[in-house]
């Protein structure tokens, strides 16, 4: 496989207990590139994503079969720290979760869990965080205010700071602009495609326009099955399958 994968998945299934959810999927994602997961609900995509930071462990009676790989390895194996991966592969989900902190200490939360506690440090991150996020301008002046009084939008990539602070390789977002307004989700776009030059990053989105606005790859799912993957311009203008096209011209999802 060439070394400009960053995660792929091969021969991959998995169940929650008799619920047989993906099924036999081999995919390869490229490095600092936009991938987007499209496909109606219920399709697998983003128990797929969870799968490229073990999120799915949590769930009872889940199992999996086949491999994920992060830079060629193995995520599943025994020997794996699931911290570590953690650290290496961030998540920002559906809806804006902040913690009951301030904006500073929500950015430095997973900086104080490893340990750090040397002020110029936490504060540099701070800052550096925020500014990949978009947000500096508007909450520096703010830090020792609570994150829960940003609005939606700004509670969004507040998350996506504190996903950044750790310095992660890969960013996994879950729908990420989904509950907000169009403004916002203008801003999350516009940040996700500044992001990409640094970050490997997987979307999952219902948004087919914002699939095409952001994404360099695109992959559809369709009852648990991987249906199609190219560059998103190839997918959604000349797409190899069927059900690939009902779905991007609206016959169904």
């Amino acid at each position: 496989m060439s070394k400009s994968y960053k995660l792929a998945a091969n021969d991959v299934n998995a169940w929650y207990g008799d619920f047989h959810a993906i099924k036999g999927i081999n995919i390869a994602l490229e490095e600092k590139a936009v991938t987007a997961f499209i496909g109606p609900s219920g399709c697998g995509k983003s128990t797929f994503l969870r799968l490229f930071n073990r999120m799915n462990d949590y769930i009872d009676g889940f199992r999996l079969e086949g491999e994920i790989l992060l830079d060629q390895k193995n995520i599943y194996k025994k020997d794996v720290r699931v911290d570590e991966l953690r650290k290496e592969v961030g998540m920002v989900f559906q809806k804006p979760n902040p913690f009951p902190k301030t904006i500073f200490e929500n950015v430095v939360y997973g900086l104080r869990i490893q340990g750090v506690s040397k002020k110029k440090v936490l504060e540099e991150t701070v800052e550096r965080s925020l500014k990949q996020a978009a947000l500096w301008e508007e909450v520096k002046d703010k830090l020792h205010k609570s994150a829960l009084a940003l609005s939606g939008g700004q509670q969004q990539r507040l998350c996506i700071a504190r996903a950044l602070a750790i310095e992660p390789t890969v960013l996994l977002m879950d729908e990420p602009a989904s509950a907000l307004d169009p403004i916002s989700t203008t801003k999350i776009e516009d940040l996700i495609y500044e992001l990409k030059n640094q970050y490997t990053i997987v979307i999952v989105t219902h948004n087919m326009q914002q699939a095409g606005r952001v994404s360099d790859h695109t992959a559809f799912f369709l009852s648990g099955e991987l249906v199609e993957h190219s560059k998103t311009k190839t997918l959604f203008t000349s797409p190899k399958d069927k059900r690939t096209q009902n779905y991007i011209t609206g016959r169904f999802g």
